[in-house]
């Protein structure tokens, strides 16, 4: 025979309701949607003015010709518009580091970017000036537009890849 108290039935609902509560508390907060797990990074940020660069960070990374090297390879060629920026995509596209000194990529468009911390994408511009690079290094991008002053010649939406997104 079983025989259940007053005060016992009167304190078993309000304890059993409170645990209920305190179990689901978890699951709601690990559902909620202010964690960056799975969050979309920021659109991308522009970094040219009218075409110029605005505090490009890459602009100041330009490669030296080397001291020291036979006649052949002291000859060094300028790099502009395209051929120079796929050629900092080639020199970036392996780092490990995140922003500017980090990994860049080439967007389904045609444009080289690197993500910042936040992961927002930042497109590179070439620098005014051009890049000086050694001729030896050169060769590879001598089809391309800006290579020695050249104003005509492929684009990097020539090789860029049709997987990746578009920025």
């Amino acid at each position: 025979m079983n025989t259940i108290y007053p005060e016992r039935k009167r304190l078993s609902r309000p304890l059993a309701m409170l645990l209920s509560a305190l179990l689901t508390v978890p699951l709601l907060s690990s559902c909620g949607g202010g964690g960056s797990r799975n969050a979309a990074p920021p659109p991308p940020v522009d970094d040219t003015v009218n075409g110029r660069t605005v505090d490009n960070p890459a602009s100041g990374n330009q490669p030296q010709a080397k001291r020291g090297l036979s006649t052949g390879q002291k000859v060094a060629i300028t790099l502009a518009g395209a051929a120079a920026l796929y050629y900092l995509y080639n020199r970036h596209k392996n780092a490990q580091n995140e922003g500017a000194q980090g990994k860049y990529y080439l967007s389904k468009n045609g444009r080289v970017y690197y993500r910042d911390a936040q992961h927002r994408a930042h497109y590179v511009t070439p620098p005014s000036g051009g890049i000086q690079v050694p001729e030896s290094e050169a060769q590879q991008y001598r089809d391309f537009q800006g290579y020695n002053g050249r104003s005509t010649g492929r684009t990097l939406t020539d090789v860029a890849p049709q997987e990746a997104p578009a920025f």
